[in-house]
C-alpha cells in the first residue's frame, strides 16, 4: 500500500508529487498517469509562457500562486539549467474604448503586487517596434519556458526521492477501503491512505469516481495556433498580447515567443468536440453529448454568443485569424503564418453558466481534487503543489 497516490502525470501532478518527497521523505507514492509519458496533454500543449500574475482577482488562487510562482518557476528553471528567459510583456490598446479597460488592468497589477509600468507607444515601440497601438503596460517579470522539461526534472527528481511514475496506467474505478482507497486501474489495483486527483481534462469525472462533486463541469477549450514564418519571426521581440474583453473569459489572440526562438499566435476558443481533441475532426459523441446535455454551457453559450461566433470564424477562416493578428501588428499577412499545434483548455464550469474562474480545490477524507487549474497553472505549479500538501494530515504521511 502507497501513502499517497497522484492522479495525473502533467505539471499539477508532478510537482504535488515532488512536494510531497520533500515534505514526507519516508512516505511511499505513486503517480499514475494514463498515457505514455509525462506532460501529454494540456502541460504538453502549452505556450510556454511564464505569467505574472496581473490578470486575476486579488486575493484568489490565482493572483497569489501565479506571482509567486512567476519567481519560483524561474529560480527552478536557473537551478536545473532548463531553458528559460524572462523577456518581459507588453500588453496594449489598439482601440480608444480599450482604454479604460487598460487602465483597469493596470490598477489591478499594482494590487496585485507587480511592478507594471503603463507606457506610451513609442516606449511601446521601444521594445515591440512593429506593435500598432494607443497606450500599454509593460509587465517585466512575464517570461517563457519550456514546461515538458520542467515535468520531465520534476519527474527525475520524484524518482530520486523514491516515488515511483507509472505509465501507461489508466484509473477505471475508485472504491473505498478499510481506511484507504482503493483504485482500480488498466493495470491492477492499486491501494493508497490518501490520493490527489490532478486528472486535468478528466479531474471532475475522476471526483465523480469517488463519489465527489465538485459542483462544476469540465468543458474542453481548444485554443488553435498559427506560427510566424522564420523570415517573420523579427517582428516579435517577446511576449505582445490584447487587453482582454472582461466580459469573455479568454485572453485574446496574441504573439508568443518560444524558448526555441519561433514565434507562435494564437489562440482562438472554440468548443472541443472531445475532451481530448487537438485537431478539428477530432470527435466523441459521448463526451459532446455530455456538454450538450449540461444547462450550464447552453447558458455561457447564450451570454457570449457573438464573441463565440467569432471565434469560430478564425477557427475556419484563416484571413479572419490574421485580421485579429493585424490589430496588433499590422504588417503580418497570411503568408506569414502557417498552423501549428493546436492545445485544449480543461475548464471547470458551473450549472448556471460561469466559469470557474479560480483553481478549484475539493477536499475530501482521504483525498483531494483539483478540479480547475487551467492556465496558469503550469507557472503557479510549485505553489499549488505546495498549497496542496500543506492541505493534507501530517499523520497520512508519517
Amino acid at each position: 500500500m502507497y501513502d499517497f497516490a497522484i492522479i495525473g502525470g502533467g505539471i499539477v501532478g508532478l510537482s504535488t508529487a515532488m512536494m510531497l518527497g520533500e515534505k514526507f521523505p519516508h512516505a511511499s507514492l505513486a503517480v499514475i498517469e494514463k498515457e505514455r509519458e509525462v506532460a501529454y496533454h494540456q502541460t504538453g500543449h502549452n505556450s510556454g509562457v511564464i505569467h505574472s500574475g496581473i490578470y486575476y482577482k486579488p486575493g484568489s488562487f490565482k493572483a497569489k500562486f501565479t506571482r509567486a510562482g512567476s519567481q519560483s518557476m524561474v529560480e527552478f528553471c536557473q537551478k536545473h539549467d532548463l531553458p528559460h528567459e524572462v523577456c518581459g510583456k507588453v500588453i496594449v490598446a489598439t482601440k480608444e474604448k480599450e482604454l479604460p479597460l487598460l487602465d483597469n488592468l493596470y490598477k489591478r497589477g499594482l494590487e496585485n503586487g507587480l511592478k507594471v509600468k503603463k507606457i506610451f507607444p513609442e516606449e511601446v515601440k521601444e521594445k515591440e517596434p512593429y506593435v500598432n497601438c494607443l497606450a500599454g503596460i509593460y509587465v517585466p517579470t512575464s517570461g517563457i519556458a519550456d514546461y515538458k522539461k520542467v515535468c520531465q526534472k520534476y519527474a527525475e527528481i520524484i524518482e530520486k526521492q523514491g516515488g515511483e511514475i507509472k505509465l501507461n496506467t489508466k484509473v477505471l474505478q475508485i472504491n473505498n477501503g478499510d481506511n484507504y482507497k482503493l483504485l482500480e486501474t488498466s493495470h491492477g489495483e492499486i491501494k493508497a491512505k490518501f490520493i490527489i486527483n490532478c486528472g486535468g481534462l478528466y479531474s471532475d469525472r475522476l471526483a465523480q469516481l469517488d463519489k465527489v462533486n465538485p459542483q462544476a463541469k469540465i468543458v474542453p477549450f481548444r485554443g488553435e495556433y498559427y506560427q510566424l514564418t522564420p523570415e517573420k519571426r523579427y517582428l516579435v521581440k517577446s511576449l505582445i498580447y490584447p487587453v482582454p474583453n472582461p466580459e469573455f473569459p479568454f485572453l485574446g489572440v496574441h504573439f508568443t515567443k518560444m524558448v526555441d526562438g519561433s514565434i507562435h499566435a494564437g489562440p482562438n476558443a472554440v468548443l472541443s468536440l472531445k475532451r481530448e481533441g487537438y485537431k478539428k475532426t477530432d470527435f466523441d459523441l459521448k463526451e459532446l453529448a455530455e456538454v450538450m446535455a449540461y444547462p450550464g454551457f447552453w447558458r455561457l453559450a447564450a451570454k457570449h454568443a457573438d464573441e463565440g461566433i467569432k471565434e469560430i470564424i478564425r477557427s475556419f477562416s484563416k484571413a479572419a485569424f490574421v485580421n485579429s493578428l493585424q490589430q496588433l501588428i499590422p504588417d503580418v499577412t497570411g503568408d506569414d503564418v502557417i498552423p501549428c499545434e493546436a492545445g485544449v483548455r480543461a475548464q471547470a464550469l458551473k450549472m448556471d453558466g460561469k466559469l470557474v474562474e479560480d483553481f478549484l480545490i475539493v477536499q475530501d477524507q482521504q483525498a483531494l481534487h483539483v478540479c480547475n487549474a487551467p492556465s496558469p497553472a503550469a507557472t503557479a505549479s510549485l505553489e499549488i503543489g505546495k498549497h496542496i500538501v500543506a492541505q493534507i494530515p501530517a499523520t497520512v504521511g508519517a
